[in-house]
């Protein structure tokens, strides 16, 4: 399990540092004394759980829980704090843990071994699929740089369709809405397909990419979608959702307007 810490006071940071270290189940614990670094630093990396200072200048914890549940909703929320008052905050960002300072080492190993006994670790799918806001897709926490702009559109349709098949005349029609399917635009398709895929195999992860009879598809059971869980009811997901979703794609308004009204779509 990978944790950070994120308090303003560098001494009491390191002191949560080292404790979570003596702490079975923990493998690495990295510590912030700025919320806004912490929150960088998440851009590209994964943290199975974020243990919080609340009383912080210019963000507070409960203002970087609500960011951070926000852009990764599985990330499990552990306030430290001398505070009491703070607990109804707390809860309402659903936050997995809230310790009064100074934390004892005894029921902070408690409440880690209660999360991961209760599956709240990483995902079991090395894929995931971030669709609320802009869409990116992370192999073992990092993002997917893919070489083609056009490659990462295709596949941010096949998981809208979530798992439905997409004949080569359908993606044409959503990658080059204003084109005609010509030989020359089914050649240039054909490179798109080719450097999506190279980009999966690139990451290992080509098996969640699947094309037969000309027609292709995503394999949901190998992808962590948070569209896929809000539709499913997953509360973290419906909380997480803010009335966007593939913004950086005009195709993907119909969906959101699904999703907002919390309709299945066809492809789902």
């Amino acid at each position: 399990m990978r944790v950070i810490c994120v308090d303003d006071e560098r001494l009491l940071m390191e002191d949560t540092v080292a404790l979570c270290l003596k702490i079975d189940g923990i493998d690495e614990a990295k510590g912030f004394t700025n919320p806004r670094e912490a929150l960088q630093w998440l851009e590209h990396e994964r943290a199975d759980a974020a243990l919080l200072d609340i009383d912080m200048p210019d963000m507070n914890g409960i203002d970087l829980a609500t960011a951070i549940k926000e852009r990764w909703p599985d990330t499990a929320i552990f306030f430290l704090t001398g505070y009491p008052q703070y607990a109804l905050d707390a809860f309402e960002v659903h936050a997995s843990g809230y310790l009064l300072k100074p934390v004892k080492k005894q029921k902070l190993e408690a409440e880690i071994h209660y999360l991961t006994e209760n599956g709240r670790r990483k995902p079991a799918c090395r894929v995931e699929a971030r669709t609320f806001g802009n869409f990116d897709l992370l192999v073992d926490g990092k993002p997917v740089a893919f070489r083609r702009a056009k490659s990462k559109e295709l596949m941010a349709y096949l998981i809208d369709r979530h798992g439905a098949g997409v004949t080569r005349r359908e993606a044409f029609a959503v990658l080059w809405e204003d084109r005609v399917y010509d030989l020359s635009m089914q050649k240039q398709l054909d490179v798109v397909i080719r450097s999506m895929r190279a980009t999966l195999e690139e990451y290992g992860v080509s098996e969640v990419f699947e094309m037969r009879a000309g027609a292709m598809r995503v394999h949901p059971e190998l992808i962590s979608c948070d569209a896929w869980r809000y539709l499913a009811g997953d509360r973290e997901a419906i909380r997480a959702f803010r009335g966007e979703y593939m913004s950086n794609y005009s195709w993907a308004c119909l969906t959101e307007g699904r999703i907002a009204n919390g309709r299945k779509t066809e492809g789902f």
